[in-house]
């Protein structure tokens, strides 16, 4: 029995379940907060550098979680408190500032731990069974936790009082600050959310990539081409944007080589921004 179709549809659902987890992040802040955040791969690439610190104290993998979230949320309440905070009116000067924020991030790590790849050392990638075909567990794994994860978003944006605040945040701030919306505690929240899924997603991905200090610009730029093609500020357009780039990628990468598959994205991409600048299902 040809089980190929299987090992292709694992293997969609795989590309699909990591942009998913690296996107998430940045569609809660650019999404939410209207601030295209220019140093989210790097809050991915401190988590990828977390797993290496904790294996070269000789920790176990498991604490790079904690570790991860805890210094990308201290960070992201400084960087939100006293860089973001000022420029929320100004969303260029905002661009800018995150920007050159990656920048000393980027330079930061490799003056720690150099330009060079690291790899980590994991049996995280044993194979099991799964209809006939080999697979690594770990990458079912995350597949798995990529839809708990969109799942506990939906939920938490749809039935939590936090995210019905930040709904009425985003409809009309002003109006929100009259009822008595706290809505600068509210921004902050929501921005240390999303750089802390940052680095949760860095930490999740790093046995499975090379680690090095430029990492981080691979995922801006899939994570900014899901949310210019989904649109902003909606579940749907998320999910939307996730299928068509992540899908569209693997299937044009797997046919042509990955570098048709960017070269295809980015022209879609341009398209959308063009023909459908709210994306497919972005709020209007």
């Amino acid at each position: 029995m040809d089980t190929s179709w299987l090992l292709h549809a694992l293997n969609l659902a795989y590309a699909l379940a990591t942009l998913g987890l690296t996107t998430l992040g940045l569609a809660v802040v650019f999404g939410l907060l209207g601030v295209m955040n220019m140093a989210h791969g790097e809050f991915v690439m401190l988590g990828a550098y977390a797993v290496v610190t904790v294996q070269s104290w000789g920790w176990p993998i498991a604490t790079a979680m904690p570790l991860a979230m805890g210094v990308c949320g201290v960070l992201g309440y400084a960087v939100e408190r006293w860089l973001i905070r000022p420029l929320y009116a100004r969303p260029f000067d905002t661009l800018l500032a995150t920007w050159g924020l990656a920048m000393v991030m980027r330079k930061t790590v490799e003056a720690v731990y150099g330009r060079g790849y690291r790899n980590i050392e994991s049996t995280l990638g044993a194979p099991v069974s799964l209809g006939g075909v080999q697979y690594p567990g770990y990458r079912l794994a995350l597949i798995a936790l990529a839809v708990v994860l969109m799942v506990a978003l939906a939920l938490w944006y749809r039935r939590s009082t936090m995210g019905l605040r930040v709904r009425a945040m985003t409809g009309n701030p002003v109006l929100a600050q009259a009822l008595g919306i706290d809505t600068r505690r509210l921004a902050s929240q929501t921005f240390v959310i999303g750089v802390v899924l940052a680095g949760a997603a860095g930490v999740l991905l790093a046995p499975l990539v090379r680690i090095e200090p430029g990492i981080g610009v691979d995922y801006l730029l899939d994570s900014f081409f899901v949310l210019v093609v989904g649109g902003l500020g909606t579940l749907g357009g998320f999910g939307g944007g996730v299928g068509v780039i992540g899908g569209t990628q693997s299937v044009v990468s797997s046919i042509a080589g990955q570098t048709s598959g960017y070269a295809v994205v980015l022209v879609l991409s341009i398209l959308f921004l063009w023909l459908k600048p709210n994306g497919l299902f972005g709020r209007r």
